[in-house]
């Protein structure tokens, strides 16, 4: 018997998935809707699929499947979403997911998607089946610093996009929010800029970002 465990704060729709994967014989399935009670869920009941909804008040999807892999590292998650994927493929593929499936895909969809992470298979549809690389890319600068050397800095596209926003003037919350990761992770990321950069503040690694054309000089 396959254990299923929805995550949704739209009651209606986590119920109505719930009545269709109910009808398989062999998957029995139960549903939250408040986010933060996941990880207490999981701790008194064994499961062995969790659906997650990708945006919920307290922890979207990926900051809970973070959560969720890093405590139970053998439960398989879905993330499971109305909203495209295109723009967050590659942030969910990092997250450590076992698959992700859309609110409108039919019961035969979704079953295969269950069955598929349960077999450790992952079921794509073609348009980000075409996005898929083997490593991740990234982008090489080069520069002159102020001794007239030429550096090279190679950043990925995490690190582009967070050095992009924090020559904006965003904070982290807000860096966080716009990128649909957690707080700690943008700070993470820019602990590992700043290190590429030789430098202790945002200030200092901006100053160091234009000089080595990283960023636009405006």
């Amino acid at each position: 018997m396959t254990r299923i465990l929805i995550v949704d704060d739209h009651p209606a729709v986590g119920t109505g998935t719930k009545s269709l994967l109910e009808q398989e014989y062999d998957m029995e399935v139960d549903m939250i809707s408040d986010s933060m009670q996941a990880e207490e869920t999981l701790s008194t009941t064994s499961y062995d699929i969790v659906l997650l909804d990708l945006y919920m008040p307290g922890l979207n999807g990926i900051e809970l499947t973070r959560k969720i892999s890093s405590k139970f590292p053998e439960i398989k998650i879905i993330i499971y979403t109305g909203f495209d994927l295109n723009t967050h493929f590659n942030l969910l593929v990092e997250s450590n997911i076992s698959g992700f499936v859309s609110k409108t895909a039919s019961k035969e969809q979704l079953v295969t998607v269950i069955h598929c992470a349960l077999r450790e298979e992952v079921v794509l549809p073609l348009h980000l089946f075409k996005q898929l690389r083997r490593v991740e890319a990234k982008v090489i600068h080069k520069g002159t610093n102020t001794d007239g050397e030429v550096v090279a800095i190679s950043l990925n596209e995490k690190e582009q996009s967070i050095l992009n926003e924090v020559s904006k003037g965003y904070t982290n919350r807000h860096i966080a929010q716009k990128l649909h990761m957690s707080q700690r992770s943008v700070e993470y990321t820019l602990t590992g800029i700043f290190n590429k950069l030789e430098v202790r503040s945002r200030t200092e690694a901006l100053m160091k970002a234009k000089e080595l054309g990283l960023i636009s000089q405006t």
